[in-house]
């Protein structure tokens, strides 16, 4: 049938009786009874698969195999099992790096701090602004040999290159940077490689020479740690291209040396070569670059004897006795214990020598050579004897690494014997063991007090102490007076900065063991330094530590919030951003342990002044990710704020908290869903029984939210918004303020934008629109009519504005909305609706199956279908919409067949047609079709349904050919 026939004549949408309960009960699954035994949802489907053999002999019962497996859903999840050639690989270097670690840890565990985690430390804490200098090899002067076979010859001549220093093949680089100097290094490190890469091993050789005599210069003494750790980088580069070539010669017949291997496993080529080079080491005429180079290759001793490092190590040891400048001395030492750690660790004698050596060196320290040293470079002997610090630290961590009490104890009596010990003293502390440190706190104390501060100042001790402290802890009883002797001290250091680094320190151990009386004490006395000048903006990062480690120890806000000192510590963070981080860590920690809603006026005073110290930074070049990070800790407070049954208490803070923080949109939005939470949970309370007093709190709600949702910018948002309030305000029984939430989403709806921008990018609003125009014709339902406004008027309100609005190009937006609201009228024109809202009247009690309201659902039913009919013959006219007039003939069939009288001959012959149209051109769905068909058949086997088995016989399935 023609369209054009179907739109001249009259169709109405009869709808036919519904009755829900049976329809409910007839769609239910049928329950089938599950051994658990055999089931479960999340066991694996075995599959069975048989297989034919070919070839398999007549009869033969092995003609077909079955096998079962295991086969899981997920196409993806085969991947898991190992067998993609990424996995193997990744599995065989995973396995050989555990090998690697586990062999590692067989000698030196995880327990032991190693260097490379000190080295960036030192480069940063060790600076000069003074100029350098570094005397360079910028082209090599390597002879080519003649064709001779004396190894005597080759051997001579390398030697002189070796002492041709003065030949063009050096210069001196003057008024370096520090940055310059330290690029400088970095470029003989990648000479040194370049030169092993092309063979030009004497080249190599001589690079680490020159650099290993750097060493002993100490012009710019502050720097010297610091050149100390660039130089022994290059040594270690050597060292281990030596070691590998070595290796590499051993492994010629294609069998590696195994990670034991003994002298006798080394071929005699390799034991040649290695000893070749120990001799070109030796000829080294001045000390200290033969004692570091030699120290770099000591490893290369296991391809000689069983014993080389062993007899090796004293003798490095007792050669640095021979070093006459003792900083120079110790950062010797350090190295050699640093090498030793790595090749031999099992060999402590050699370590316990180097730390008793330096202690009988140690006056030197205070000798006039180095007086007049520091004297020259204006150098002053505090910041002098922190240049020691990191080399007696690692030779202290090294000897005292896995060492027995006894020893221990025998050095800590060593060094307190010794004069000017402040030094040595505060390098134990950082070396040995906290807990060894912490059961001796109080002689550590003693021992403090007897130091002379004039070369090494008391505080910086109870600092090391203190950190010794926070990891162990010190006898119970000792405490109190471990921290009064401390504290003494730290509160008399009068530079902020150095008393604001050790107190930090102590705070960890105030938290840890006292209770919030004594860590407001210290919080005041950190105030009091700090105040003075605006001390506190250098210190921002040790305040926010202090911070932090309140917080590890004090998780009841109660308690934090009532030491009076606390809120005016925060007030000291006055940079904006260090002040939003800081209350951003507070945050984090109230969500992560407050686990209770509160109604604390502390906590909520003092979280409220935390919170709008957040909102307060966000402007107009605050990211949005910055805004929905803040949002989120702020919504964590809101949502923790509980008043109990005490409702307008939490109206009042809910009213606060949006004056508070109207800048933060999903802020707003929190605050009116906790105020519909409220207005539901007061019914929900008072269980149905609704005193003038609490309509007039439910209408102060619905006030609160009525008013707060035009502030917001996302329009969806606010619809969506608008909707969830009118419910609200309609499961209250309070119909007028529902009916002005929903007159008003209805008035927002040509307001929609065609398109918005999700995550920067343009998006169509067409689907957004119209899933909130189905939810609220859901709505419709319930809601009974205004009796000043006419039947029906918000559903026409919402046709209205869809035929006012303008929809997209080449859409079916429009359409797509009148089909929808078909199944509306139809519930709305049976004597019980699907679902109501108890004690609220919708329109089945209004109207009680009124005739005339009927007529009226009549009446708007044949417009809608008179408007799609029409939509679908102006579709038809286009050969490239045919695909979307099948889309829409099929929607509305589909809605004619769930909700139509089709008793009706003309709505009976409409559904036949629509069917027809949808599978005229082909482009139907065939197993959407396939499926609906059967429905339809089962529905005609049903009592009274002998119409639908009519319809049956004229749907037809076309095929698409």
């Amino acid at each position: 049938m023609n369209i054009s026939v179907w739109v001249a004549r009259r169709i109405i949408l009869h709808s036919r009786e519904r009755r829900y309960q049976a329809e409910l009960q007839s769609s239910r699954l049928e329950c089938v009874p599950v051994e658990f035994g055999d089931y479960h949802p999340l066991k694996a489907i075995t599959v069975t698969d048989a297989k034919s053999r070919r070839g398999a002999r007549k009869g033969s019962t092995s003609s077909s195999s079955s096998s079962s497996s295991s086969v899981a859903l997920d196409p993806l999840s085969s991947m898991l099992d190992g067998t993609d050639p990424l996995s193997m690989f990744a599995a065989a270097s995973a396995v050989e790096d555990l090998g690697r670690k586990k062999r590692e840890e067989e000698v030196v565990g995880t327990d032991f701090e190693p260097w490379s985690a000190k080295r960036g430390e030192i480069l940063a804490r060790f600076t000069t602004t003074e100029k350098l200098s570094i005397v360079s090899i910028y082209h090599s002067s390597a002879k080519i040999f003649p064709g001779s076979s004396a190894v005597s010859e080759k051997v001579r001549t390398r030697l002189e290159e070796l002492d041709d220093q003065e030949e063009g093949s050096q210069r001196e680089l003057l008024n370096l940077s520090q940055q310059e100097y330290a690029n400088r290094i970095e470029e003989l490190n990648q000479s040194l490689k370049e030169a092993w890469a092309t063979d030009q091993k004497v080249k190599a050789l001589k690079i680490v020479i020159q650099c290993s005599k750097l060493l002993s210069d100490t012009s710019v003494i502050q720097f010297y740690p610091s050149k100390f750790v660039l130089i022994t980088d290059i040594l270690d580069t050597f060292g281990r291209l030596v070691y590998d070539r070595i290796s590499s010669m051993c492994s010629a017949d294609s069998q590696t040396l195994p990670d034991s291997f003994t002298a006798a496993d080394v071929n005699d080529t390799a034991k040649e070569t290695c000893l070749n080079w120990f001799f070109k080491i030796a000829s080294i005429r001045e000390l200290i670059p033969r004692l570091y180079v030699e120290a770099a290759i000591l490893k290369c001793n296991r391809f000689l004897n069983k014993t080389g490092i062993q007899e090796t190590l004293p003798r490095l040891t007792a050669m640095i006795r021979g070093i006459g400048d003792p900083l120079v001395a110790v950062y010797a030492r350090a190295y050699l214990c640093r090498v030793g750690m790595e090749v031999a660790p099992q060999l402590k004698d050699s370590l316990n020598r180097n730390f008793f050596d330096l202690l009988s060196t140690f006056r030197q320290i205070h000798g006039d050579s180095v007086q007049n040293q520091l004297v020259l470079q204006h150098v002053e002997i505090p910041q002098y004897l922190t240049l020691y610090s990191p080399a007696i630290h690692w030779i202290l961590q090294c000897v005292a690494y896995r060492a027995p009490d006894p020893l221990l104890t025998e050095m800590m009596e060593r060094c307190k014997k010794l004069g000017n010990n402040a030094l040595l003293l505060n390098s134990v502390m950082w070396a040995f063991r906290a807990e060894f440190v912490a059961a001796r706190a109080t002689d550590f104390i003693g021992m403090i007090k007897d130091c002379d501060e004039a070369g090494f100042p008391k505080h910086l001790l109870f600092g090391s102490l203190g950190r010794s402290l926070a990891c162990a802890d010190p006898p119970e009883a000792e405490r109190l007076t471990i921290l009064n002797e401390a504290w003494k001290v730290i509160t008399k250091i009068r530079g902020p900065q150095d008393y604001i680094h050790c107190a930090e320190i102590w705070v960890e151990f105030t938290c840890r063991h006292f209770t919030k009386r004594e860590v407001n004490t210290v919080l005041a006395d950190i105030i009091k330094h700090l105040t003075p000048d605006r001390a506190f903006e250098d210190a921002y990062p040790l305040l926010q530590s202090v911070i932090q480690k309140i917080l590890t120890y004090f998780h009841d806000f109660s308690v934090l919030f009532s030491m009076e000192r606390f809120l005016p510590f925060l007030d000291m963070f006055q940079k904006d951003g260090v002040r939003v981080a800081v209350c951003r860590t507070i945050m984090e920690v109230f969500i992560k342990h407050q686990l209770e809603p509160t109604r604390d006026p502390v906590i909520l005073n003092a979280l409220l002044h935390v919170c709008k110290a957040m909102h307060d930074s966000v402007n107009a070049m605050t990211l949005e990710d910055e805004k929905r990070s803040l949002s989120l800790l702020i919504s964590g407070f809101i949502r923790m704020v509980w008043f109990g049954r005490d409702f307008e208490q939490q109206l009042s803070f809910c009213v606060e908290a949006r004056a508070t923080f109207c800048n933060l949109e999903p802020l707003l939005v929190q605050l009116i869903h906790t105020v519909n939470q409220l207005a539901m949970e007061t019914r929900r309370m008072m269980r149905g029984n609704h005193s003038r007093k609490t309509a007039a709190f439910v209408r102060a709600c619905a006030a609160y939210s009525f008013i707060t949702i035009p502030s917001l910018s996302s329009i969806f948002c606010r619809l969506s918004l608008y909707l969830l309030s009118g419910q609200v305000a309609l499961a209250n029984q309070c119909l007028s303020q529902a009916d002005a939430f929903f007159k008003a989403a209805v008035s927002l709806l040509p307001e929609v934008p065609r398109t918005i921008s999700v995550e920067g990018k343009s998006r169509s609003s067409e689907s957004l629109l119209l899933d909130f125009i189905n939810n609220f014709f859901a709505m419709l339902l319930v809601v009974p009519d205004h009796p000043e406004h006419g039947v029906l008027y918000l559903v026409r309100g919402v046709l209205n504005m869809v035929q006012d609005y303008t929809w997209e190009d080449n859409g079916d937006a429009k359409v797509k909305v009148y089909i929808s609201a078909l199944p509306l009228l139809a519930a709305m024109s049976q004597e019980t609706y699907l679902y109501s809202i108890p004690k609220v009247d919708s329109n089945e009690t209004l109207y009680g199956g009124d005739p005339k309201f009927l007529t009226e659902i009549d009446k708007l039913c044949e417009t809608l279908i008179s408007q799609v009919l029409d939509y679908l013959k102006t579709l038809g006219r286009e050969e490239n919409t045919v695909r979307r007039q099948g889309s829409l003939s099929f929607s509305l069939f589909s809605s004619l067949l769930a909700h139509g009288d089709l008793r009706n001959n003309k709505l009976n012959q409409l559904a036949v047609n629509l069917w027809n149209l949808n599978h005229k051109h082909g482009c139907s769905d065939t197993r959407t079709s396939v499926r609906t068909l059967e429905y339809i058949k089962q529905q005609a086997q049903q009592p009274g349904m002998a119409h639908i088995g009519d319809m049956v016989q004229r749907l037809t399935l076309q095929s698409r050919t």
